[in-house]
């Protein structure tokens, strides 16, 4: 993650005039942001890139330096920063409206596809030898897929000591069965202190902290790792609703305002609320929405279509839908300039950081678990290490959707 300064928030603000972003069309503009969306494979480094090529170098609506800046806002915010951009990008061109149809386009063909996804999953389930092994051999490709980002996030945002620290805490204290809004905000406060000159009271409630933990586990075990690999849904899929609609929307409202660091930092609160929580579906079931999600052309966090979908059928899909996606439309719609004057005070920043170092040790806490579910024998192993080496070794757009169905074809090779 690239951590801006308060002086890059300053030439910000400067370079605004020289911005060049055309007035088009609304139709126009969601048809731009449409085809983005249809596009959008390869995770958020290959949307982030495209959206560069077109926008920046060769339509040069804005300059280099402006995107950078803008992306490096969306990057402390939570949400998904290529989708963020979008939507910025749709409300300098024709305000608000423009923001709104801008950022439906390149939502649109994602959902569209996990929706249709989700109804076949439902439907048809697993019902054949086959197919369970199919999907049991691409949940452990999501695995790894999982711990590849946790890697990377990590090596962007956990920068010092004290945030590597946190984050081991947050993992451990979330397989205690901690709150994970108690973790967030004692995260980024003794960070805060950390880092603002109160390094004795950071160090001190620290170990009170770590204290604490440590009772709660000789107490109670680790409850929230048995919370993680529970699979209160066995078996096939329901097409029963079992959630409210205000319930499904709230669930992915909450995830959507969390996710820090990056669209795999949702994968904690979703299953959570899912799984650990309000245990709609399994652990199976939550890595085969994941999976689903690697292979189509739009962010990971699409991937709540499917979750809502389990929860409350259509209407739950889209609800779900919504709450996630609301908060990457209201930082930009209600206010882009004063996040972005925010989010560079040192303070917030500083609190931000601690916050996401929490975050990837609540990723790190649920992998644990998801590892749990899916290496289950010598042959999953073998797979999730090959899956693993490819994803470090190569940077190749098309890298995850190819290595997802691959999978699929071993578990396919496997069954017969």
């Amino acid at each position: 993650m690239v951590m801006p300064t308060a002086g890059d928030a300053n030439d910000s603000l400067a370079e605004e005039g020289a911005d060049a972003i055309p007035r088009e069309s609304l139709m126009r503009l969601f048809l731009r942001f449409l085809h983005f969306g249809a596009l959008a494979w390869g995770g958020p480094v290959a949307q982030l890139a495209m959206i560069r090529q077109q926008l920046v170098e060769e339509e040069r609506w804005i300059s280099s330096a402006r995107f950078n800046r803008v992306l490096a806002v969306y990057q402390v915010l939570p949400g998904p920063e290529a989708h963020e951009l979008c939507v910025y990008f749709g409300m300098r061109s024709r305000g608000r409206w423009g923001g709104i149809l801008a950022g439906l386009g390149f939502m649109l063909p994602g959902f569209l596809l996990m929706f249709a996804l989700s109804w076949a999953y439902v439907r048809f389930g697993l019902k054949t030898d086959a197919s369970q092994s199919v999907f049991a051999a691409v949940q452990v490709a999501v695995a790894a897929l999982i711990v590849r980002a946790v890697v990377r996030i990590g090596g962007h945002v956990v920068t010092d000591r004290w945030l590597w620290f946190f984050a081991i805490l947050a993992t451990v204290a979330q397989l205690a069965g901690v709150h994970f809004s108690i973790i967030l905000v004692v995260a980024g406060t003794l960070y805060l202190l950390a880092r603002r000159g109160f390094r004795v009271m950071a160090l001190a409630v620290t170990v009170l902290a770590v204290v604490g933990v440590v009772w709660l586990i000789e107490r109670h075990g680790l409850v929230g790792l048995a919370a993680l690999t529970a699979s209160p849904v066995a078996g096939e899929p329901s097409n029963a609703a079992t959630m409210s609609l205000p319930e499904l929307f709230w669930s992915g409202l909450k995830a959507g305002l969390l996710t820090f660091g990056g669209a795999y930092t949702v994968i904690p609160f979703l299953q959570r609320d899912a799984v650990s929580g309000g245990a709609w579906m399994s652990n199976a079931q939550f890595l085969d929405g994941l999976a689903l999600s690697g292979l189509l052309p739009a962010p990971l966090i699409i991937f709540s279509t499917f979750v809502g979908y389990l929860g409350g059928g259509p209407w739950g899909a889209v609800a779900m839908t919504v709450g996630i996606f609301l908060p990457a439309f209201a930082f930009s719609l209600l206010g882009h300039d004063a996040l972005e004057r925010w989010v560079h005070r040192p303070r917030i920043r500083i609190f931000l950081e601690g916050v996401t170092a929490g975050v990837v040790g609540l990723i790190s806490g649920t992998t644990t678990g998801l590892l749990r579910i899916s290496l289950i024998n010598a042959e999953a192993l073998m797979l999730f290490a090959i899956v693993l080496a490819i994803l470090f070794a190569s940077k190749a757009k098309l890298t995850i959707p190819a290595l997802i169905a691959g999978a699929a074809l071993w578990g396919w090779g496997t069954s017969s």
